[in-house]
């Protein structure tokens, strides 16, 4: 039993040393290569020189922290390697540990049949453990051939790639060295430290012509083989700026945001001229990909609007927003609400991508609003860039567009069109609380919109003379199955007869063509054809609605109902008249008598004299205007101001289509104005500013009227002039 005890503990150690041994060569590979560099350039080079003593510490603490991870090896982890590994063990390898008088009898024999077969089995010199060395040796021959390659280079070329050649001045004018001119300038460097809106670090520049950032700072040090009696910077042929001494040298700082050229002069001798240019700080790019700048909503459609953009600035963007405006209303009650939307900027960042979904219902848009948004950003500087506005109009059905029937004698458009779409709307409500309500509850529901649908087509079918159900909807309105028992019976005198004319060419026939018959259902209608085919169309698709709400199957209802509503938004449009221009036909020229005749009698010279009066642009403007100094001065307003005031808003109305996101703030003010004056209730101060502000930027620059100039004359001239007026 002692024997396989030793041979657990003998594997023990011959696995911790041969990890040992890994771990040991692959931190050397690492510490290889930093022992190199530090060895080639020692601490010339800072940069290098920590890399590489932070390779050999990172080596260093590898080995330590794999030495001990290794150490904790335990026996029975080589008892369960050796279960996994020799089969012949019967997975009884860990009863070797265990004491013998602590085991049962079963488990003794068990110990005595294991500890043969590991005498047999594991020989004494055999290695139980298989570790893959290969990766560790050729890391390790890698580590060698990269340091023997540093150790190849030559001593110079990476200091040389890493420090600044020094500047050098030219003095293309410099005479022979005399006293007061020996001084020459053994160093000169230059730093550029970049304004805080870059976020960049200070750095060396690299020749005299800078090129540096809008309102950086650069810094002239200079050193001289000996002091100098003056050393001046003189920018742009300007004053010379003298250099202040220090121990070490002279230095001069100073901040440039205009670009100059610059020289420097040592005891009078002036070097060549040098530029010093600036790079300005661009403002933000917006870049708006979706939506289009015009998008409308057609009815049906979700009521949401995706945004996206892309934001960038060349050093960094501070902030962006989004500026939303909700129109409601029209004409004059129209109201605007503003606000200021998130679109997830945090952070500095130079780019930014927009994906932001804006749910209109939850701006509390409705059929007919409209929103007008801009997305606006900030850079770290004073760059701001505003993207232009964007128009999302939501469609409103109940509009009627044609203005024809303003003119006309007869008005055919009737005024059911908004009961349709509230059938659509209580028909998609009811599918969205179909799994909430009981059967009996969306029967019933589903069937009283079916007879609201009929109620609806009873209503259209008068405008085509059907005064009752019959010849409505497919088959001339006859149920399915009940053909030839839907027709009306006539009977002699009823007023429904329509016997053959016996003369075709009696005054009657020749006038039935023209005659308006309301005892016929097809004639009985002031629509023409076309817009009659239409409008029998819309009824024949609200029969398939009904027929289908009836039979409580609304999801295949919703497609007719949008389809009648389409044709009765066609009918609404098939209204407009045309009238062809005309045009003027000069009449015919007498060529062959008038031409070459040299009569010139009829000739005159034109006399004609006109006053042309100088058109005075937006004259209500400039009223309100004066109304405004008014009511700073402390007049009363009167009622009758309001006229005035409503004139200049629709001036500034025309403006604000093309400037909706300038003027719609003033736009509102001044409706607050208005009403101030109706309640009669002092006028909003605030108000007032802003209306003016806007009124005065529509308002064209002034031009230069003619002055009169005063001439100032000699004696001898006056003298002359008096002796001519005499």
């Amino acid at each position: 039993m002692q024997n396989s005890l030793h041979t657990l503990q003998r594997i023990r150690r011959e696995y911790i040393r041969a990890k040992g041994w890994l771990y040991t060569l692959q931190a050397l590979a690492v510490a290889l290569v930093g022992a190199a560099i530090l060895y080639k350039w020692r601490l010339e080079v800072p940069l290098l020189a920590g890399l590489a003593i932070l390779t050999i510490v990172a080596a260093l603490v590898y080995l330590i922290w794999a030495w001990r991870s290794v150490q904790k090896t335990t026996l029975q982890q080589v008892a369960r390697h050796l279960n996994r590994t020799y089969p012949q063990l019967e997975d009884s390898a860990g009863l070797l540990l265990r004491p013998t008088p602590e085991l049962n009898l079963l488990e003794r024999l068990q110990q005595q049949r294991v500890a043969s077969q590991m005498q047999t089995a594991i020989p004494e010199k055999q290695s139980v453990f298989h570790l893959h060395k290969r990766p560790t040796y050729v890391a390790l021959g890698i580590a060698v051939l990269v340091a023997a390659g540093i150790a190849a280079l030559p001593a110079t070329s990476v200091a040389d790639a890493t420090t600044t050649a020094p500047l050098q001045l030219d003095f293309p004018d410099a005479p022979a060295a005399v006293a007061d001119t020996a001084v020459t300038i053994e160093e000169i460097k230059i730093t550029v430290t970049p304004p805080a809106y870059t976020r960049r670090k200070a750095y060396q520049a690299e020749q005299p012509n800078l090129r540096v950032e809008q309102g950086a700072r650069v810094t002239w040090r200079i050193k001289t083989n000996r002091p100098a009696r003056s050393l001046t910077l003189v920018l742009s042929e300007g004053k010379p700026m003298a250099l202040s001494s220090q121990n070490s040298g002279y230095t001069l700082s100073r901040t440039f945001t205009e670009p100059a050229l610059y020289h420097i002069a040592v005891n009078g001798q002036k070097s060549a001229y040098y530029t010093l240019e600036i790079i300005p700080d661009e403002a933000p790019t917006i870049q708006i990909t979706k939506p289009e700048q015009y998008t409308e909503i057609l009815f049906g459609d979700p009521q949401r609007v995706t945004i996206r953009a892309e934001l960038s600035d060349d050093y960094g963007l501070r902030d962006a927003n989004m500026i939303a405006t909700v129109a409601k209303g029209s004409g004059e009650a129209v109201k605007f609400r503003e606000e200021k939307m998130s679109i997830g900027f945090s952070g500095q960042r130079r780019n930014f991508s927009v994906n932001k979904t804006i749910d209109l219902q939850k701006l509390g848009m409705t059929y007919g609003d409209e929103l007008y948004f801009y997305v606006q950003a900030w850079d770290n500087h004073r760059g701001y860039t505003r993207s232009e506005t964007y128009f999302v109009q939501i469609e409103d059905t109940t509009i009627v567009e044609s203005m024809d029937d303003l003119t006309m004698g007869v008005n055919p458009v009737p005024e059911y069109f908004r009961s349709q779409r509230q059938i659509i709307i209580d028909t998609e409500k009811l599918i969205k609380e179909q799994k909430t309500l009981s059967r009996a509850v969306f029967e019933e529901r589903g069937n009283n919109l079916g007879v609201d649908q009929k109620l609806l087509r009873l209503r259209y079918g008068k405008f085509l003379g059907e005064e009752f159900e019959s010849g409505i909807g497919p088959g001339g309105g006859i149920p399915e199955g009940e053909e030839g028992h839907g027709e009306e019976e006539h009977f002699t005198g009823d007023g429904h007869d329509h016997p053959e004319f016996e003369d075709e060419t009696s005054v009657e026939a020749l006038l039935d063509p023209y005659l308006h018959k309301h005892d016929q259902e097809e004639a009985a209608t002031f629509f023409e054809p076309a817009v009659k085919a239409k409008l029998k169309g819309a009824l024949a698709q609200m029969w398939e609605a009904e027929l289908r709400l009836r039979t409580h199957r609304p999801k295949e209802a919703l497609p007719y109902e949008y389809k009648a509503l389409r044709m009765l938004k066609e009918v609404q449009q098939s209204t407009r008249a045309y009238a062809a221009k005309t045009g003027f036909d000069a009449p015919p020229l007498k060529e062959p008598e008038k031409r070459l005749t040299g009569d010139l009698s009829k000739i005159k010279a034109p006399t004609e004299r006109r006053t042309i009066e100088a058109e005075t642009k937006l004259p209500d403007t400039r009223q309100a205007l004066q109304w405004l100094e008014e009511q700073k001065q402390g007049n009363r307003y009167s009622q009758q101001d309001v006229a005035l005031l409503e004139r200049a808003g629709q001036e500034l109305a025309q403006e604000a289509l093309t400037k909706p996101g300038r003027y719609l703030r003033a736009m509102q003010d001044l409706r607050t104005l208005i009403a101030d004056i109706n309640a009669n209730r002092p006028l909003c101060s605030n108000c007032l500013i802003t209306v003016e502000r806007a009124w005065y930027e529509l308002l064209p620059p002034a031009k230069p009227a003619p002055q009169k100039q005063g001439t100032t004359r000699s004696r001898l001239a006056k003298s002359y002039l008096e002796e001519l007026e005499d």
